[in-house]
């Protein structure tokens, strides 16, 4: 995914201090042996690469081991409200002094301090989610003016491509960041920004919340630009007519699509909304922006991975029969009319996840098991072959079915 500086798809990983082993491959190097590469990479000099990209891109260098916490859960059920008194009873007990924030919403839970997003908030140096991916997408949009903190995620009976851990594993969890182990991903996001017919940036406050994008059409200089960790969506909407939109590439055009939309997406977002409408599968540690039509028109439309130095801009043609509403993860939706354009690029602040690989120790594997053991493998290498059943012929399916394994 981006790292600070975009295009260097082997500085993608970004580390804590870690266990005594460093197991993923820098990519576009030779693979160096074991005593080599420990020597390459101390705790010391990884410590410090995390800081330097870290106080790059916020004003205040976040704080190791972690002072404040912010929980960001899905609707408190009860197995989430029991699993974040025990979590919060952890903190407290293994962890004094540090500080556990909430968002500010009614059901807050009892011990934390309300937390408000925006350019004066409160300083947080690790999150913690409790839920599935959709709460790591609204964890990453809590910090759409500027770097995300660390997010350390656990699922609650939930799968999905963003959660490394379990809620049964959140004391390892912890114990691996405390403690200098945890393993980092940083995962690429978007930049939008959008314009009007005259290229004036229209969009949304600088409290990085929505709002009417006709609003700020006349305070261009107060509007952050929208930060996406999966993908950014044109579409017809409820329309019966096809979107006719220009796409320029780096300021050339690249083609008029005529299609049921548009999707611009991330490496992280190539496993979402992208992939069903047939776009490419890319690792989330590549630096690359994947675009991908809706429906065209013409099936010599295909799916393209730009790098991620390309800028694309998606503007609605003046002759196009329907206006695109415009969808950001899934969670924000607007309209733009024909001569109104997005521009998407990059983002400087990449969303930092901690891998499973954090917890796992060498040797773990049991012998005749199929596959990789745990810290073997990054986690997306497990996702692909577990939740997405890739390239699973009916044979393997049937003998994991009657061999008991799920």
């Amino acid at each position: 995914m981006l790292t600070a500086t975009a295009g260097h798809a082997h500085q993608a990983l970004r580390f804590f201090p870690f266990r005594r082993c460093f197991h993923t491959r820098i990519r576009n190097r030779p693979s160096l042996p074991l005593t080599s590469r420990a020597k390459l990479f101390t705790p010391q000099l990884l410590r410090s690469r995390l800081s330097r990209t870290l106080s790059s891109q916020t004003q205040h260098e976040a704080s190791y081991p972690p002072r404040s916490i912010l929980i960001v859960n899905k609707l408190r059920t009860d197995p989430v409200v029991g699993a974040i008194d025990e979590l919060l009873n952890h903190v407290v007990k293994t962890y004094p002094g540090v500080k556990v924030f909430s968002e500010d919403r009614p059901d807050i839970p009892f011990g934390t301090q309300v937390w408000r997003p925006g350019p004066h908030a409160e300083k947080i140096d690790l999150v913690v989610t409790l839920g599935g991916d959709g709460t790591i997408l609204h964890a990453a949009s809590l910090f759409s003016l500027g770097a995300v903190p660390p997010v350390l995620s656990f699922s609650m009976g939930t799968l999905g491509f963003l959660l490394p851990f379990h809620i049964d594993d959140f004391v390892k969890g912890l114990e691996a960041v405390f403690q200098g182990k945890a393993t980092i991903l940083n995962r690429m996001r978007l930049s939008c920004t959008f314009y009007d017919k005259d290229r004036k940036k229209i969009g949304f406050g600088d409290d990085g919340r929505d709002k009417p994008v006709q609003s700020y059409a006349h305070d261009a200089d107060s509007i952050p630009e929208w930060q996406v960790m999966n993908e950014i969506a044109l579409h017809r909407g409820s329309s019966p007519h096809l979107n006719t939109i220009d796409i320029y590439v780096d300021g050339q055009h690249l083609t008029e699509a005529v299609s049921d939309g548009v999707i611009v997406s991330t490496p992280t977002g190539s496993t979402a909304y992208s992939l069903s409408a047939g776009g490419p599968i890319v690792h989330p540690s590549l630096s690359a922006v994947v675009l991908v039509p809706i429906c065209p028109r013409s099936l010599s439309f295909r799916p393209l991975v730009f790098p991620s130095s390309s800028s694309v801009t998606l503007r609605i043609n003046d002759r196009s029969r329907a206006a695109a509403g415009v969808s950001m993860d899934g969670r924000v939706s607007h309209v733009l009319n024909p001569g109104e354009s997005v521009t998407v690029q990059a983002s400087p602040y990449p969303v930092p996840c901690i891998n499973r690989s954090s917890i796992s120790d060498y040797g773990d594997e049991q012998p005749g098991e199929e596959g990789v053991g745990p810290g073997k493998e990054d986690d997306w290498v497990r996702d692909i072959n577990n939740l997405l059943q890739y390239n699973a012929t009916f044979r393997s399916k049937a003998l994991l079915r009657y061999s008991g394994k799920t």
